[in-house]
Order: C-alpha cells, then sequence, then structure tokens
C-alpha cells in the first residue's frame, strides 16, 4: 500500500456505525489526524466530557473573565492518553508551539500557548478542546473498517464544529446520501 493510500483518513471523519457497542465509541464522530502505516490517531468531536474549559483554566492557573468562554465544553477526545490536552481549530491567529496542520484550514495543537490566548479571547474563531485521543495501532483500523464497524465522510469545519453538538453525527452522516436503516449490523461474504 503506498504511503499516498495510507494517509487518506487524515482530514476524515469516522462514523461509528450500528456494529459499535463499545460505550466510549457508540455514536461517536472521530475527527482523523493521522493515518499512517503506524497507525492511526483522531479526536471524538461529539462526545462532551463533565469538564467545561473553566475546570481546565483552573487546573492550569490560566485567567480567563469571559464566562462564555469558562463554560465551553470540553469533549472525550478518546480513552488514550485521557491527561493530555488537545485543541482541533481553524486558522490559528498566531503560530503555536506545538501545532500541526492535518487539514486545509484545520490544526491540532498540544502546547500551552492556545489555552491562554483562548483565554484572553485571542484564539482560534473555531476551536474544541478535547482530553485523550482515539488511538488505532498499525493495521488495527483497516480491519475495524473492513468488519463494518465504522464509516468514512469527508470532514467539513462546519459540522466539527457545529454549534449542536449531539447533531454533528448525523450532519456527518446525511453528507453519505443513504438510509441509515439500510446498514446491516452484521456483515456476510460473498
Amino acid at each position: 500500500m503506498s504511503e499516498d493510500n495510507l494517509n487518506n483518513l487524515r482530514n476524515q471523519y469516522l462514523l461509528a456505525t450500528p456494529a459499535v457497542k463499545d460505550p466510549l465509541f457508540a455514536s461517536s464522530l472521530v475527527y482523523m489526524c493521522e493515518h499512517n502505516a503506524e497507525g492511526s490517531m483522531g479526536l471524538v468531536v461529539n462526545h462532551r466530557s463533565e469538564q467545561n474549559l473553566e475546570a481546565v483554566f483552573e487546573q492550569l492557573e490560566i485567567d480567563c473573565d469571559d464566562e462564555s468562554i469558562r463554560q465551553t465544553p470540553v469533549f472525550l477526545g478518546g480513552p488514550v492518553q485521557l491527561q493530555q490536552g488537545f485543541v482541533l481549530h481553524d486558522a490559528p491567529p498566531r503560530k503555536y508551539e506545538q501545532s500541526l496542520q492535518v487539514g486545509d484550514d484545520m490544526h491540532l495543537t498540544t502546547s500551552l500557548d492556545i489555552l491562554q490566548d483562548i483565554a484572553q479571547g485571542k484564539g482560534p474563531a473555531h476551536f474544541l478542546v478535547a482530553l485523550g485521543y482515539a488511538g488505532w495501532a498499525a493495521g488495527q483500523l483497516e480491519q475495524e473498517l473492513q468488519d463494518n464497524a465504522w464509516l468514512t465522510a469527508p470532514a467539513r469545519p462546519e459540522i466539527t464544529f457545529h454549534p449542536d453538538i449531539d447533531a454533528r453525527w448525523q450532519l456527518a452522516f446525511d453528507q453519505l446520501g443513504f438510509d441509515l436503516d439500510s446498514l446491516s449490523p452484521t456483515t456476510g461474504s460473498a
């Protein structure tokens, strides 16, 4: 498999199908940040944690006077490294210390400087903060795709950052143009 084929899921969504019974991933919409020969990494963008940014700011001793920013939900990005924070965002207003461009206008940042900018109202226009990530070892995601655990769809900022968090999975699914009821939770072989 060529490197181009291996990277085809970067800047795409994974949509959990009815076959996914694991409560961590059931009904999840995963934004894929990396997909290569070593494995895959993404963030669940539609499962809120019990925290909001206020708790994160308090823990990191970051001052924020804007109540709407403090009440912004924090997401459960996945079950791996739950103590690690990630900020998925659109075009940054400046260069951040630890930031990776994952799509045309999508970036993943893990450094404290972006949270300081967000707290001061100087951060990216659209962002979401997630704790942990979803990760797959080499070949694992490909097997799950073959087992019909996931559908793939193009990622779109208007879905990733949609204000109705509970609608994000459905909005991504609607891009595919077929009826969810037509999906079978089991697969057959021809």
